[in-house]
């Protein structure tokens, strides 16, 4: 009678594989093993497969396999995209506020004018202000209203702009002003004619504000100096500086032209304002 066979017995029987030649029958190989050992050698050997298809599945192939790869994807770039369209509108917005402030001081309407110092001091002077409960007497106000009618004001006035603008600057052009300051007029600057392609000079030390087309003054070039001190230069018939630029004086900045509208004739009209603030460019500059 045959003995019963159990699973323990089924799985730990030793079974013998040979290799023969099928020629002689010569033994070539043989491999000993039970049913145990081959269960546990295929449950490793699945577990390896399914392990290194999920990690290709999210890595490597994982745009052929998920079906959200192609989504998260154009998310990402959607995302990115976003991101820079509202940076560049954010600085499209800002480089058209900035040219607006220059075109309106170019346009001699200083109301609502950029000004670097008002920005940058505008916590100073807050700290500066008197306070509010500060009451001025009766002799301390007819004092600053005598002072204020008389000429020793005009006379401090033109000391302190005299000792902000004591520098020697340059001139821009060699000419004759055929047309002068004249605030009246809103002419807030001096045209000077000279010979054709006639160099322009800055006429001191300083950065490019500005340096492009307008319809009324056509190529123009704005450059910032020490001291708030704006000089404007218009009508060129071309610019060689660039916005951000640094120029030394007596540097050639551009050519004189006939550009732009406001214009009868090659000239260079020629504009210093300080502070904010128009002032006679003949009074600090020899054409």
């Amino acid at each position: 009678m045959r003995p019963k066979r159990t699973l323990s017995g089924w799985l730990t029987n030793r079974y013998q594989l040979i290799i023969r030649n099928e020629e002689n029958f010569a033994e070539k190989t043989s491999v000993g093993f039970t049913y145990s050992k081959v269960i546990l050698f295929s449950v490793i050997l699945f577990s390896l497969v399914f392990i290194i298809s999920l990690f290709l599945a999210q890595t490597v192939l994982e745009k052929w396999f998920d079906p959200k790869y192609e989504q998260t994807v154009l998310n990402q770039q959607l995302f990115g995209l976003a991101l820079k369209v509202d940076s560049l509108a954010a600085e499209l917005d800002r480089k058209e506020r900035f040219i607006g402030n220059i075109q309106r001081v170019l346009s001699g309407d200083t109301s609502a004018s950029y000004n670097p110092e008002e920005m940058l001091n505008a916590n100073q002077r807050e700290l500066a202000k008197p306070p509010s409960n500060l009451k001025i007497s009766h002799s301390d106000s007819a004092f600053r209203k005598d002072f204020e009618q008389s000429d020793l004001s005009l006379i401090t006035l033109a000391s302190s702009r005299g000792s902000v603008l004591k520098e020697t600057f340059f001139s821009p052009i060699s000419g004759f002003i055929s047309d002068k300051y004249d605030v009246k007029k809103a002419h807030y600057g001096v045209d000077v004619v000279s010979k054709t392609n006639e160099p322009v000079k800055s006429i001191a030390d300083g950065t490019v504000l500005f340096s492009s087309w307008t319809q009324d003054a056509g190529y123009v070039l704005v450059i910032q100096h020490s001291g708030n001190l704006i000089s404007v230069y218009k009508h060129n018939a071309e610019l060689y500086k660039k916005v951000g630029t640094f120029v030394n004086a007596g540097e050639i900045i551009s050519i004189v032209g006939n550009s732009g509208e406001m214009t009868n004739g090659p000239h260079l009209h020629f504009e210093l304002w300080y502070n904010g603030n128009s002032i006679n460019p003949e009074e600090f500059v020899t054409f």
